[in-house]
């Protein structure tokens, strides 16, 4: 086959990943928002945050990888035109996660004196416990949103969680604004502004959702007879089986990079503050991976519910050759601009032109960072786009044991090592982070092509 057998396939994957992208990169650019204005506050602040997202990522991880079970299911019931099937996965799905949003409220809740064991700096620490409390209850609103999230994805409907990240996006933002800094008739509440802001955001996205949807007639047969008493084990099973390996998956992951703004801390102010900034970048340009992840995923269940395995793999080599054009573009944005980039999340003089010292050590870390991240994000954004595609051939089992060993057993150790025990520090971090993710990229892609040849030759 030639290369236009799968480039022509480029304008349909973008058309089902663009809204999901926008709304992803929405959400990012809002954090990104966030701490830029918690930047203007100081260098301890903006690590106070860092330390308790760090928290907070873990357990989305769980939440958000855990949801991903739902979307495969639908697209495949989607592809049969089952729609009695399509709503049983769906109540479900809502089912459990509600309930897994209430746990890992409590998990994060209870475990957070478990900060001050963790050689982070004092002050750090304490600006880090009252954010952290309110951030933990918004986990609530945002994993059910999940479940309405990857419904909808699953059915090809991928807009109506862009119109809901959108708003939620300028709702956090106007309520960060006024929060943070005590503007109008405001409190001033420095990063406990940019909490509940993020709080009522999240619940504003979910309550948005819910009603686009059911306002929506192709949703309406889905809606219908929602009862908790018609909830089987045997449904439940299935999504769990499927949910927790992919839950692992994304858990794993998230893990290291948490893991990296530990050990930043470990390192010091300075540069856990640096590692926010990269990874607020980097974040930015991996949505773009994660959208067409999330449309790997829709179209190769698509494609497994009609049983067309060539079909399959030309649509996943098509995304995945997109997603290797478009993280070589941003790596050279990133090495263009990567002494530019870190000045506009901290001023480098104060209000009399004097240099800010601790500041302008932060800006150069971040800079030598950026120049990692350049390289990085090519493996992160192979690696998530394969994953999406093996979880819509609902293969997450032997997946999740290679993001394992990638991340805990290649990855983490190297950034203990390079950043604890060399010079290298917060960039010793960040080229383990690089291994790692260039691990799971091989090992991921090697199961794929072995998987679809397979599946072909029967």
């Amino acid at each position: 086959m030639n290369l236009s057998t799968y480039t022509k396939e480029f304008s349909y994957n973008l058309k089902l990943a663009y809204p999901i992208i926008l709304g992803m990169l929405g959400h990012t650019v809002v954090g990104i928002v966030d701490n830029v204005m918690v930047g203007k506050l100081g260098a301890d602040e903006l690590a106070a945050v860092s330390l308790g997202n760090s928290f907070i990522f873990i357990a989305m991880s769980l939440g958000i990888g855990f949801s991903t079970a739902i979307t495969p299911l639908i697209a495949e019931a989607d592809g049969r035109k089952n729609i009695e099937e399509g709503r049983s996965i769906f109540h479900h799905g809502l089912y459990l996660c509600s309930i897994l949003g209430l746990v890992l409220f409590a998990l994060i809740f209870f475990s957070k004196p478990l900060i001050s064991f963790m050689g982070q700096p004092e002050n750090v620490v304490e600006l880090a416990k009252p954010y952290l409390n309110i951030v933990a209850f918004s986990l609530i609103p945002l994993i059910i949103f999940q479940a309405y999230k990857q419904f909808a994805d699953g059915m090809s409907e991928t807009k109506y969680s862009m119109w809901a990240t959108i708003l939620g996006n300028l709702v956090n933002v106007l309520l960060n604004y006024l929060l943070i800094y005590g503007i109008w008739i405001f409190p001033e509440l420095g990063i406990v502004g940019a909490a509940i802001g993020t709080i009522v955001s999240r619940i504003v996205m979910l309550v948005f959702m819910h009603y686009m949807m059911t306002i929506k007639e192709k949703f309406h047969p889905f809606f219908k007879d929602f009862d908790i008493k018609k909830i089987k084990k045997e449904v439940n099973k299935t999504i769990i089986k499927l949910g927790t390996p992919s839950a692992l998956q994304m858990f794993f992951e998230v893990a290291l990079f948490t893991g990296a703004i530990w050990l930043s801390g470990i390192v010091g102010t300075t540069s856990q503050a640096a590692n926010q900034i990269a990874l607020s970048l980097a974040s930015l340009t991996f949505m773009f991976a994660m959208g067409l992840s999330v449309a790997a995923m829709i179209r190769v269940a698509n494609q497994k519910g009609l049983n067309d395995y060539k079909k399959l793999r030309i649509v996943a080599m098509s995304i995945f050759l997109l997603a290797i054009f478009l993280e070589i573009i941003f790596a050279l944005i990133f090495i263009i601009f990567y002494d530019y980039f870190p000045l506009l999340f901290l001023e480098s003089k104060d209000g009399l032109g004097n240099p800010i010292l601790e500041n302008l050590e932060v800006i150069a870390i971040a800079s030598h960072l950026l120049l990692v991240a350049a390289v990085f994000q090519i493996s992160d954004g192979i690696q998530v786009v394969v994953l999406g595609a093996l979880r819509g051939l609902q293969d997450v089992k032997i997946p999740m044991y290679m993001t394992f060993v990638s991340y805990w057993i290649i990855g983490f150790p190297i950034s203990i090592y390079l950043g604890l025990y060399t010079d290298l520090q917060a960039v010793g971090i960040w080229l383990g982070l690089l291994a790692g993710l260039t691990a799971a990229a091989i090992f991921l892609y090697l199961r794929f092509n072995y998987l679809t040849k397979k599946l072909i030759n029967k």
